[in-house]
């Protein structure tokens, strides 16, 4: 039988992770006494909200009269955590606030980056990539997303601020397999390569991945990215009126969040190796992708690079190679 209580703190520390402050105010209206209730691992509310930055989550949970000096059974404050991910503003938060109404010098404080494109919303999931079947079921789903470039400019669109306050903001082009389906089926002129999973819809109450799904009827969320040489925004413009490839210079990259900033990133610099890596690098034969796009397999029998690992077979995507590709 259940655990009601149980379920309760299962459903906080799940609200905490998600970043939900609505739903977390609701439950802890009801049910206050389970703020400093903690997982079988130790991990309390306000442990979960900094684990993934959450600034409001524990903002309002201090204000609530949490106990931010609760350890888990590694022996971690709310606060190690946070300095431990690189939150550096939850950090701050933790570090200034003493119980009671936050300060209004806190209540704004923005987050710091550290590389501005090292952040994702994205799991990359590199034990998916030698599924072949997994991959191929993904990639005919209809809730994955693409986004694509053309040359390496990525497919952009403009979004009007709601108030008309601010100049319009640049986000990238969030695609469905209907709009590139036909460039799926060519895959001699276009490359693909898989991103990862959305951490939102894999995210477990007990902070760890749920590793166990299978099946293409698997609730994760995949993320590809498609590079199609020379073709137009002509075709994206039914789903988006205002699309269009982003062109040198590359400094309209900053104009992005952080979040897709990061995304785009990875996606470019695996996408660039390639355009550059078409061929063996050890023999000069032709190669194929594998791996979801993170090898290229030589296809000359007897080539020193299919026996043993070849950083030649691999792309280099640290975050000094990924700014480089970025602004080449």
């Amino acid at each position: 039988m259940q655990n009601p209580k149980k379920e309760m703190v299962a459903q906080l520390h799940n609200i905490c992770a998600l970043g939900d402050t609505a739903k977390l105010n609701v439950l802890l209206s009801h049910s206050s006494s389970l703020i400093n209730e903690t997982a079988e691992n130790g991990w309390t509310a306000l442990m979960y909200g900094a684990r993934n930055g959450h600034f409001d989550v524990v903002k309002s949970l201090l204000e609530k009269g949490c106990d931010k000096s609760l350890v888990n059974k590694s022996r971690q404050t709310a606060l190690d955590i946070a300095k431990f991910w690189g939150h550096k503003h939850i950090v701050n938060l933790l570090s200034n606030s003493k119980g009671g109404p936050i300060p209004h010098v806190l209540v704004n404080a923005e987050e710091e980056y550290e590389n501005y494109f090292s952040s994702t919303f994205l799991d990359r999931r590199s034990d998916k990539r030698t599924g072949t079947d997994w991959l191929k079921a993904k990639q005919t789903q209809a809730s994955s997303v693409y986004i694509v470039f053309s040359n390496l400019n990525p497919l952009v669109t403009l979004i009007e601020a709601k108030d008309g306050s601010k100049d319009p903001e640049i986000k990238l082009c969030r695609l469905q397999v209907e709009d590139v389906k036909e460039y799926l089926s060519k895959p001699d002129d276009a490359v693909l390569v898989f991103l990862g999973v959305e951490k939102q819809s894999s995210i477990h109450h007990s902070g760890e991945v749920n590793r166990d799904w299978g099946g293409q009827d698997d609730p994760l969320i995949a993320w590809f990215a498609l590079n199609i040489n020379d073709i137009s925004t002509d075709q994206f413009k039914r789903k988006y009126e205002d699309c269009y490839f982003l062109q040198p210079p590359m400094t309209a990259f900053l104009q992005l969040t952080h979040k897709e900033a990061g995304v785009l990133a990875q996606a470019r610099a695996v996408l660039a190796w390639h355009s550059r890596y078409r061929f063996c690098p050890t023999c000069g034969g032709a190669t194929s992708i594998d791996e979801g796009g993170y090898k290229r397999t030589c296809l000359k029998e007897g080539c020193p690079s299919l026996k043993g690992v070849h950083n030649t077979s691999y792309p280099r995507v640290g975050k000094t190679i990924k700014q480089m590709q970025l602004f080449s």
